[in-house]
């Protein structure tokens, strides 16, 4: 067996088959103004009033002779979009180019036959070597290429959902007999790099009973991207809620958004979209009551398109909250009378809750006018000899009859 690089009949040919970019061919183009006069023409109504009449004049055709093609007029901006440079060409990709995380890879394999003879019995692998695995795309071991005439070439299209990033290989080997019936084998290496496209910055806020999640993402990439989806999963026992800017439309237009939902653009170089989602607990019963550790609040899906519809998905790892730690017991005022008076005794109703709860009466005594504190109010077990967390301080008014 032989793998000597320069004795060997077949090589492989690899294109990234990917969505074609625009061909833009800028051109030297300039606008006959620019030729006899300068901006500060302008700045004067009287010239640029004479503007036209002296465009007009011998040697400069008007800008309805953009038909002709002639020396004279080929490099005169006829129409502003010209500047643009855009011929309505599509440009193949000519390398590999940026590859980033989410997106799939696919690729056109070819492996050619440069010699003078056939060759038979070829075994074809492509394969995708990460710093972390081989991830096989192509096998023909049970099925193998009968023969490649001289001059001939097999093709083949694989693809690949891009999960990681870093150096990553394409590997293409090829196992065939000659035209002399020595057994060959021959291996090829395409290295590519995977980049990140964006980043996924996270807040999390809690006010009361209510977690607020901010999510900030930004555009990493050189083209810009169209977020078709920027979706929260919640972990189990919370609900999530998009929240959004008050908009103003009129009902056609909300009936046609809800249809149809517009992508958010991100733009390139650094463009940034936030999103915010509101995120609320729904465990209840007294399995949920105690419960201490890490809090899971859940993940974000990401779609998005390229300027030319490639698609990329990612998706983030589990966001964390704030520790969970319920208290044992959990001392609230349940009722309070509205009107407080000076002197006169009043009955609060506080509640405990544990596994159950239960509601029990005290009775104060206002001493002082205006607005009060009440504090230091907290359960103390005599078998355990434990104080628990003391009720949150609350404020009344105390006020003369």
């Amino acid at each position: 067996m032989s793998t000597t690089q320069a004795s060997h009949s077949l090589a492989f040919r690899v294109m990234r088959l990917c969505r074609p970019t625009l061909h833009v061919d800028t051109p030297l183009l300039v606008d006959p103004s620019d030729l006899l006069v300068g901006e500060d023409i302008f700045d004067d109504p009287l010239a640029a009033s004479q503007l036209p009449r002296l465009l007009s004049g011998p040697g400069i055709k008007p800008p309805e002779d953009a038909a002709d093609l002639g020396y004279r007029t080929r490099f005169l901006l006829h129409d502003a979009t010209d500047s643009m440079g855009l011929s309505g060409l599509l440009l193949l990709p000519q390398a590999f180019g940026a590859i980033y995380l989410g997106e799939t890879f696919c690729s056109y394999i070819s492996i050619n036959n440069s010699s003078n003879f056939e060759v038979r019995d070829i075994i074809i692998k492509a394969e995708i070597q990460t710093e972390r695995q081989r991830i096989l795309l192509l096998d023909t071991s049970k099925s193998s290429v009968e023969s490649i005439r001289a001059g001939g070439r097999y093709d083949f299209i694989v693809e690949h959902d891009v999960k990681e990033l870093g150096a990553h290989t394409l590997v293409c080997t090829a196992l065939y007999n000659d035209g002399d019936g020595e057994r060959k084998y021959l291996p090829q290496f395409f290295k590519f790099i995977v980049a990140n496209p964006l980043s996924v910055k996270t807040k999390v806020r809690v006010v009361k009973d209510t977690t607020f999640l901010e999510a900030c993402i930004e555009n990493h990439t050189k083209t810009n991207l169209y977020m078709d989806q920027v979706e929260f999963e919640p972990a189990q026992n919370w609900s999530a809620t998009k929240l959004k800017a008050d908009e103003h439309h009129s009902e056609m237009n909300s009936a046609a958004r809800e249809t149809f939902k517009p992508p958010v653009l991100i733009r390139s170089g650094g463009g940034i979209q936030n999103y915010l989602y509101q995120l609320k607990s729904s465990s209840q019963g007294p399995e949920h009551v105690k419960v201490e550790g890490s809090n899971v609040l859940g993940k974000l899906q990401i779609t998005w398109r390229t300027n030319l519809g490639e698609p990329g998905r990612l998706q983030t790892q589990q966001i964390l909250g704030a520790a969970i730690t319920r208290k044992e017991i959990d001392l609230q005022v349940a009722e309070i009378p509205a009107t407080i008076i000076f002197g006169r005794s009043f009955s609060a109703l506080p509640k405990v809750e544990a596994f159950g709860s239960s509601d029990f009466h005290l009775k104060l005594v206002a001493t002082k006018l205006g607005v009060q504190r009440i504090t230091g109010i907290s359960v103390f077990d005599y078998r355990e000899r434990k104080t628990y967390d003391p009720l949150p301080d609350m404020e009344i008014f105390v006020d003369l009859e």
